[in-house]
This record gives structure tokens, C-alpha cells and sequence, in this order.
């Protein structure tokens, strides 16, 4: 029987052919579990990664062409030999046969471990509910590259000096019915990559032709979450509430972006895909919350590039009774930490920059860096973004704070003290980038209110990312806010820098795509809108 989506050619063919006689061999070609052993950790199943960890310092030391002597390998196996290990994994390459005997190499995802595996002495495991042997050796060859295996044995260094296990038990547990991604290269097309993100990971985890400063698909989001974990601990270190607000809202409020719109049928109502939770999170400040975040999904209804994604990551903190300032120092302290933790240091490589985040960040107003960047344009309140962005954004390679920025394009953000028409707002640049936006919130109710009129005023000119008015979060400050600072860091294009990718979609498990063409669909449809 063949399954729907998988290419029919010769390889699928014998894949199909050996899946069922794995089913008249085994029984259950798909069995519920497989119990791995707990020699290294009793509270831990072993794994083919903390084998190797654990046992690795066992292989004797090789000369390039040459093999060990005998001796430290017969030391390691009197030790080795007595070690029983059941573990599971994906095999990772093509079995090597010889004879009655054969090698081959399993995965589970981050380690390779060689398996092997000699006809006299392996017995196959029944996967029927009433359990037995079954012919080991009949098993074994009917299992393809990219199968799944559980196997029972005994560890040894070979005489080329690899740490093995000699396979006494052998199950099968899944079976890999399309082939396996090159195993020398990996996938190099950045749409396939994306798209089938399971078969990106597998060709990582299977490449053998590697930078070594080149993370695998894997270790790139393993430093995702690494990076997420410790600015978790950061805030949660410095006093502050991990809270949860609204994905569906009855206002697209909390930036000036074009949401997605739904319809909630119980409530006969229109809602939003948010946009921010910025004005939920101020309300628990009026609730005497004193600093809270929240690492949240966010989505707007915009373009795609390198650079955006229409659903992405965004972490969100407001710290009662602090101000702007403090709050870039906030800010930087803990990106630079969260830097040291996940790289042991603080230089980031990316492209071809030396990002060295453990220097001062660099702070310049709107102002002076257009007067830097661009000498001898003529600046006005008006002009001054529209400059910004086009003479100085792509040029900040190294972490820069960019601050009072006109109050007509920041409506939820205090005015400076001491010149009315500036906005005590700053954005965070990185290698071109804005990673961070923060700002002294606005907690004057009138004012507020005011600011919402403006904004819709430029939605009726026609601007679909002006704001909207909010009523209950004008009610709310009517009540008091204390005076605070809010700061929103973009989580994918933070990863972006500390992982050297140069695409969103790198760093996004499963990004958004055009659907996929069927075979025989001769329409036409457009490219790919990132460019990698």
C-alpha cells in the first residue's frame, strides 16, 4: 500500500517491498514503545548522545592512516565488555556488510554511535503483543537507511579504535519509507529547508561536510532556546511576573500595524490576531503589577522579507517607577549577558562583522545620527525619520541606542521634560537591524486619549496602521498608572545575530509559505518573497 505525497520510484518502491516483509517478520511494524536502558543516570534513559559522552574517552588515540595498537584496546574492552546499554536511534548511514557481519551507524539526532552486528550471535525482536525471537540476521536485512532501531548489547573500541555496541537484541521501530536526505552536503535549498523543516533537521543531523563555526538546523534552535531560557532567568531574577494576555483581541491595539481579523461565532463579534500586548500588559501596572513581561506571538498582516514574518516572537517588559534611561541600561546588561551565556563570550559573528556586544553600546538621538550619517541634509520634525531611515538604519553595524525620537510617530510614549515635541523613546540597532523598541510610557489618560483622536484621524486619511481607539485602556489609566518604562525585543532577529542567520526563516521552526505546488500544477506563482 502506498502512502499519499511520497515520490514513487524504485528506492520507495523497496522501501514499500521491505516494510512488509518487516510485517510478516515482526508482526507490529509500528510499536508502541521501546524501554531504554538507565546504566549512566537511573533517572535518565540512555541515549546515544550521553553514551558517546560517557564512553568516548575510552577510544584510543589515531594517527591519520594508521591503526591503534592492540594493547589500550584490549585494556578498554576488559572495562566496556561488561557494560549492557539499550538504546534507540535512527540509522545514519548505509550498512556496511561483510559477510556474516556488518557495521552501521545510528543517530538520535545530535550523536552518531556505530552499531555491530554478527549473524551467529543476534536475535530479533517480535513486535506482536505475545512478544519472541524472530530470525535477527532476516531482520537486519530488511531494514533501509533512515530506519528506526532499538538495540541491546554490550560495548567495545573496534580495532580501528570507535567505540561500537556488538548488538545482541535487535527491534524494529519505524520505518523510513522515503529516502534520506545527502548525507555529505546536507539540503542547500533554502525553500526545502524551510518548508520540510523535519527533513532540514535530519539532513543536519546526517551531514558530514561541515564548518565548524556553521550550526546544524538543530543547534541553531537549541541556541534559540538557550537564548529564550536565560532572558527568562534574567527577568524572573530581577523581580519580574511572567503573565499571559489576550492572542485574540475585540482592537488591533498596541502598535501601529495591519492585523489579521476573525470572527468569534459564540459572540457574534469581530477579533484580532494581536499585534502587541503592550496596552494589556500596562493595564496590570494599573493593577498594582509593579513589573511583568511576557514572551509572546505576535502577527500582522504585512509583508515578508528577510526581516519579517507575519507571525513572530516578541518579549515584553514594563517596570513600574523607571524611566527611559534606565531602562536602555536594562536592556543592555541583560543582552549582553544573555550573549556571554549562550556563547561563552560576547562577539557575535555575523557575515562578515565582528558584533562585539561587550563594548558600551553606542548612544546617539534621532537627530545627531542623521547629522552624523547624513551632513548637510536639512533636518525638520517632519523629515527627521524619513532620513533616519533612509541614511542611517542600514549603517548601524554595532550595538546602538537610537533615542528622542518625534513625539507624531511614537503615540504611546511620554514626552520629554525638557523639549515637548520629542518622545523619550529609543530602538535598539544591530547589524542594520532594529531589535528592540522601548520607551517612558505615557500614563496621562487625557493625553492618551488625545493621541488615540490623532491616530484615527490619519486612519481616515487612509494610514490602515494607525491606532485605534481604546476606551477601556483609557478607563484604566483614568484609575493611575504609576510612571514606567516599557521596552518590546524582537526574540527571531535577536537569535537572527547570535546564531549568524541571515533569514527569519532560519530561525522560525516552521515559517509561513506559499503553498506548495502539486505535481502536474503548471499555473504560475511567485518567488519565494526572502531572499537567503
Amino acid at each position: 500500500m502506498s502512502v499519499p505525497f511520497t515520490e514513487e520510484n524504485d528506492q520507495t518502491r523497496v522501501r514499500h517491498e521491505h516494510l512488509e516483509s518487516l510485517r510478516q517478520l515482526v508482526g507490529n511494524v509500528y510499536p508502541n514503545k521501546f524501554e531504554r536502558s538507565r546504566t549512566i543516570d537511573p533517572q535518565r534513559e540512555d541515549t546515544i548522545t550521553t553514551v558517546v559522552e560517557k564512553y568516548s574517552s575510552f577510544e584510543p588515540p589515531v594517527v591519520e592512516g594508521e591503526r591503534p595498537a592492540p594493547e589500550p584496546i584490549e585494556l578498554a574492552n576488559q572495562q566496556l565488555n561488561s557494560v549492557t546499554v539499550r538504546v534507540a536511534g535512527r540509522i545514519a548511514s548505509p550498512p556496511r556488510v561483510m559477510g556474516k557481519a556488518a557495521f552501521v551507524h545510528l543517530s538520535d539526532g545530535v550523536k552518531r554511535l556505530q552499531i555491530y552486528l554478527k549473524r551467529a550471535d543476534l536475535k530479533g525482536v517480535s513486535n506482536d503483543a505475545a512478544g519472541g525471537e524472530v530470525d535477527g540476521w532476516e531482520l537486519f536485512n530488511l531494514l533501509d537507511h533512515g530506519d528506526f532501531i532499538g538495540v541491546e548489547g554490550y560495548l567495545f573500541i573496534t580495532r580501528t579504535g570507535e567505540l561500537s555496541i556488538h548488538v545482541q537484541q535487535l527491534q524494529f521501530l519505524a520505518k523510513a519509507l522515503l529516502p534520506l536526505p545527502d548525507k555529505m552536503h546536507g539540503i542547500n535549498d533554502p525553500e526545502i529547508r524551510q518548508r520540510q523543516r523535519y527533513a532540514d533537521l535530519i539532513a543536519g543531523s546526517l551531514k558530514l561536510e561541515r564548518d565548524e563555526i556553521d550550526l546544524t538546523p538543530r543547534e541553531t534552535f537549541e541556541r534559540r532556546s538557550a537564548i529564550i531560557r536565560e532572558l527568562r532567568r534574567i527577568l524572573d531574577e530581577h523581580g519580574y511576573i511572567e503573565v499571559e494576555t489576550p492572542m485574540l483581541t475585540p482592537l488591533a491595539t498596541g502598535a501601529a500595524a495591519k492585523p489579521f481579523e476573525t470572527y468569534h461565532n459564540a459572540l457574534g463579534i469581530p477579533l484580532y490576531a494581536r499585534i502587541a500586548p503592550e496596552l494589556y500588559l500596562k493595564r496590570l501596572l494599573v493593577g498594582g503589577f509593579e513589573k511583568v513581561y511576557e514572551l509572546n506571538r505576535n502577527f500582522r498582516n504585512e509583508g515578508i522579507d528577510r526581516t519579517h514574518n507575519p507571525e513572530f516572537t516578541m518579549l515584553e517588559f514594563y517596570w513600574a517607577y523607571a524611566d527611559v534611561n534606565q531602562m536602555m541600561d536594562f536592556c543592555e546588561a541583560m543582552l549582553r549577558a544573555t550573549v556571554f551565556s549562550a556563547l561563552g563570550h560576547t562577539h557575535v559573528r555575523y557575515g562578515d562583522h565582528d558584533i562585539d556586544f561587550g563594548q558600551p553600546f553606542q548612544r546617539l538621538t534621532m537627530r545627531e545620527s542623521v547629522a552624523q550619517y547624513a551632513p548637510g541634509e536639512e533636518i525638520t520634525e517632519e523629515n527627521l525619520l524619513t532620513l533616519f531611515e533612509k541614511h542611517v538604519e542600514h549603517k548601524l553595524v554595532q550595538p546602538t541606542l537610537i533615542y528622542d525620537f518625534p513625539k507624531i510617530v511614537s503615540p504611546l510614549s511620554k514626552a520629554s521634560p525638557a523639549d515637548p515635541s520629542v518622545a523619550e523613546r529609543f530602538e535598539l540597532f544591530i547589524a542594520g537591524m532594529e531589535c528592540a523598541n522601548g520607551f517612558s510610557e505615557l500614563n496621562d489618560p487625557a493625553e492618551q486619549h488625545q493621541r488615540f483622536v490623532d491616530q484615527m484621524s490619519e486612519r481616515e486619511r487612509g494610514d490602515e496602521e494607525a491606532m485605534v481607539m481604546d476606551d477601556d485602556y483609557i478607563r484604566a489609566l483614568s484609575y493611575g498608572m504609576p510612571p514606567a518604562a516599557g521596552i518590546g525585543i524582537g526574540i527571531d532577529r535577536f537569535v537572527m545575530l547570535v546564531t549568524n542567520k541571515h533569514s527569519i526563516r532560519d530561525v522560525i521552526l516552521f515559517p509561513h509559505m506559499r503553498p506548495e505546488r502539486k505535481a502536474g500544477d503548471t499555473s504560475e506563482t511567485e518567488t519565494n518573497e526572502v531572499e537567503n
